[in-house]
């Protein structure tokens, strides 16, 4: 779907996965789908400067409605001058809508279909999203995509309750649409519905006609085994419109984007690259190094033999050891920068076989590597 800020092109569908590879056009740059977005929660993307981030790659960044609510506080941002200028990031943007925030990091008062009225993790104030609320946030902030406000059934949820959530959901997303009023940003509706297969498929139904630009799923990678996951995807996969981008909310591990990429999903967040690489974790082409390990104390070898990151380029497994070891923020840093250059690195790989016709090969020589 086209206007004058946004478009899709879907270049090429692998015939026998559906795994495609496309460009979605946005007032902040063309992203090259499918993609991997680095998450900056608090309009920076931790341990890892903006300049570094455009050399490894990044197209667009996340960034998060209900901290930058709280702290600065979005109209602060927006008397800077929007978000982009805010953090000095010039290419594109996504918000989520703090839903996920709301109901995971703040001490809940009371859920009802007019909103979710909530206490501040920082300071215990008293504070209530609607989807009104949540829209103007977004505005304010001036990102380039924003998301409609939902409730995320947690895993474990009956199926009654999450009828009920995906219910509500709908409900909010109509006041999102009604409340919407910037052209120049995209909203996508998020579909809900927990691990129930035909819950999913009435709330991606109930969000079809608010598809205007891309459409999110929501509701999974939350602690549910991975298999379960890739289930609803499938369910999911010959339902979703295929003109527009699909965004799997929250998922960032090498896997996992395999197998989104190979069940049609276009893109992706996660902060798992860069919170297990402050944690001395780093994700290579051959699998998950610990560098904190004993083994690692005298190996001047680098990270990962195939990555050309300034990380890879000048530091040995040994350096990076040492820099976790004696707590020196370096190391999480050069983690960090090699973590998300890696998953770029990764979804470029995947965009050039699909195009190119050989995804399956590609992916079964990743898992042989990763093995």
């Amino acid at each position: 779907m086209n206007n004058e800020y946004f478009s899709f092109e879907l270049q090429k569908t692998d015939p026998e996965t559906g795994a495609r590879a496309g460009v979605f056009h946005t007032p902040h740059g063309d992203i090259l789908t499918p993609v991997y977005m680095p998450v900056g929660t608090q309009a920076t993307v931790k341990g890892v400067y903006p300049r570094d981030l455009d050399e490894v790659g990044s197209q667009i960044i996340l960034s998060n409605t209900y901290h930058l609510y709280m702290r600065p506080g979005d109209e602060l941002i927006k008397r800077a001058g929007g978000l982009h200028k805010f953090m000095n990031w010039n290419k594109p943007i996504l918000t989520d809508s703090g839903g996920f925030q709301v109901f995971s990091l703040a001490s809940l008062n009371n859920i009802t279909d007019e909103g979710v009225r909530f206490s501040s993790h920082v300071d215990g104030s008293y504070h209530m999203f609607t989807p009104e609320k949540a829209m103007e946030i977004q505005h304010n902030l001036g990102s380039d995509i924003i998301m409609a406000f939902d409730q995320c059934s947690e895993y474990g949820y009956s199926h009654e309750e999450s009828f009920r959530a995906m219910e509500r959901t709908e409900k909010w997303l109509k006041r999102c649409y009604a409340a919407h009023n910037n052209p120049s940003q995209a909203l996508f509706p998020i579909v809900q519905g927990n691990l129930f297969a035909d819950l999913r498929k009435e709330s991606l139904a109930r969000c079809l006609p608010y598809v205007k630009h891309g459409i999110a799923i929501g509701g999974l990678s939350v602690g549910e085994p991975k298999p379960l996951m890739y289930e609803m995807l499938d369910v999911l996969q010959p339902l979703l419109p295929t003109d527009v981008p699909r965004y799997l909310m929250g998922v960032g591990s090498p896997d996992c984007l395999v197998e989104g990429v190979l069940r049609g999903v276009d893109m992706f967040d996660c902060v798992l690259a860069t919170r297990i690489a402050r944690n001395g974790t780093a994700l290579t082409s051959r699998g998950k190094v610990v560098v904190r390990n004993g083994k690692y104390k005298e190996d001047f070898t680098p990270l990962d033999p195939e990555c050309d990151c300034y990380c890879c380029r000048n530091y040995t497994k040994a350096y990076l050891r040492h820099m976790v070891n004696v707590g020196e923020m370096t190391g999480g840093m050069l983690l960090s920068l090699h973590n998300i250059s890696y998953l770029h690195k990764l979804m470029r790989g995947l965009r050039e076989s699909i195009l190119h016709g050989y995804v399956k090969e590609y992916v079964k020589e990743f898992y042989e590597k990763q093995a």
